[in-house]
């Protein structure tokens, strides 16, 4: 797949920081924003950059962090003993301001039966104050889209929002296509800054038992011709991902220019 962006790292770099702010951006975001001398060597590279993110674990007073042996870290951080080993996940940057080494984290938050935040990160964001420590390990782009792509197509739950966000504002101005973003409550839509002749659909779940993605797929599937020689992106919950990709192929889009990322697996999908 054609592309003039570099996608991956060849040698992924690690970079510690802090907290400097936690607050609540939506119904369903929490937004941390995090600073260090090391940012100020962040490549941002704009569109769906994500990371590795290292969170200390809540009984400990400092981050352990695994050794990196050049492109390695896998393994190094596997044979950290589990009780030590430090909450890792993947986040795409909402924001950065490479003046101020700063950069904005967007967290999902779903509550539990009593309205607690569920989830490690989601936990940790919601109680983050300054001078957090954290670690994040670069990891590049996913989005690919090839050279002379006729439209882009985006699809997305929740957790793929900042990166359709990002998407949307580093495409060219004159990119044509269209995004189907969904989100848990009206209040989480936001005004994106997309090119003009990108349109966005907002698909609001009418039910907290709803699995996340099933109405992302549900509009998706309404769109039954898609031009051979476009690009899609699609992310979010498992099934909407790998779902979606289906759906587009048999509409006629090729393998080659799809991307797709199941991001997470709700747990109704993880026991079927």
């Amino acid at each position: 797949m054609a592309t003039t962006r570099p996608l991956m790292p060849q040698n992924p770099q690690l970079f510690r920081a802090e907290v400097l702010r936690s607050e609540r951006v939506s119904p369903s975001l929490q937004r941390v924003t995090v600073s260090g001398p090391d940012l100020t060597g962040f490549s941002w590279l704009g569109y769906d950059h994500w990371f590795r993110l290292f969170l200390r674990l809540p009984h400990q007073r400092g981050l352990r962090l695994p050794e990196f042996e050049g492109g390695r870290w896998w393994q190094p951080y596997l044979a950290i003993p589990e009780d030590e080993r430090p909450h890792c996940a993947n986040y795409t940057v909402a924001g950065f301001r490479p003046a101020a080494a700063e950069m904005d984290i967007d967290f999902v938050v779903h509550h539990g039966p009593t309205g607690e935040p569920e989830g490690g990160a989601a936990i940790w964001a919601c109680r983050a104050r300054r001078g957090d420590e954290l670690a994040l390990l670069d990891q590049g782009l996913l989005f690919d889209r090839p050279t002379g792509a006729s439209e882009v197509l985006l699809v997305a739950d929740e957790s793929g929002l900042p990166a359709t966000t990002g998407i949307l504002r580093s495409l060219p101005r004159d990119t044509v296509g269209h995004l189907i973003q969904e989100v848990p409550a009206p209040g989480d839509r936001r005004t994106l800054d997309a090119p003009a002749a990108m349109t966005v659909t907002w698909v609001v779940r009418d039910s907290t038992a709803t699995v996340p993605g099933t109405a992302a797929l549900t509009e998706l599937r309404r769109h039954t011709r898609v031009d051979p020689v476009g690009y899609a992106y699609v992310v979010g919950e498992s099934t909407l991902a790998a779902e979606g990709r289906r759906h587009l192929h048999a509409s006629g889009l090729p393998k080659d220019r799809i991307t797709f990322s199941g991001y997470w697996k709700h747990r109704l999908h993880e026991a079927a």
